[in-house]
């Protein structure tokens, strides 16, 4: 149980600090003009959803156990994979 347990407290801070991060830049969307407002605020958005996805994830590793654990593991290390690599390529965009 220790790795499972470990692994929830790693995702859940790392699940903060991504939060931390796309309320920043929504916070630098507001510094744009218009027109890149728009684009940029439809990325938030996609941010948002894989957020909540992840969110999701962790719910689910909180009540599996055994190989179910295993299985719905797998799956939330691709959601974040996909969330972390979204926040960096908007992240890119804004320097």
């Amino acid at each position: 149980m220790e790795i499972q347990d470990a692994y929830k407290q790693k995702m859940t801070a790392q699940l903060k600090e991504w939060a931390a991060q796309i309320n920043l830049l929504e916070a630098k969307v507001e510094n744009v003009s218009v027109d890149i407002q728009i684009m940029r605020a439809k990325q938030l958005v996609e941010l948002r959803v894989r957020q909540r996805a992840a969110h999701e994830k962790m719910r689910e590793l909180e009540t599996a156990s055994g190989e179910a654990w295993n299985q719905v593991k797998v799956t939330a290390d691709k959601i974040w994979d996909d969330l972390k690599v979204g926040i960096a390529d908007v992240q890119s965009k804004f320097k």
